[in-house]
């Protein structure tokens, strides 16, 4: 599996526990399924390509505000959680980022 496939599926697993735990949804609702498509969009036409940085560290921030200041509220809620969660996922995405 590719660093954008690897980035997807983190992007899918922090989105979801963020509705579950979070927002107490039993799925993922259009909206944050909208956020994920987005992502995963910008993710397929980034022009970096495999040797990307973490978005944060990225110098061209290709996201619109309002979609990035929510990404950034999933993360910011969901990232320290996936080490209870799946501390594998957690720890693989801390050490390529």
């Amino acid at each position: 599996m590719d660093k954008i496939e690897k980035d997807k599926q983190t992007i899918r697993y922090m989105v979801d526990l963020y509705c579950k735990n979070k927002l107490k949804m039993n799925k993922t609702s259009e909206e944050y399924e909208q956020l994920i498509e987005y992502a995963f969009a910008r993710l397929e036409h980034c022009k970096y390509g495999e040797d990307k940085p973490a978005c944060k560290n990225c110098s061209t921030h290709c996201y619109k505000q309002d979609m990035r200041s929510k990404m950034q509220t999933v993360m910011r809620w969901a990232g320290p959680r996936m080490l209870f969660y799946s501390p594998l996922a957690a720890i693989r995405h801390l050490l390529n980022h």
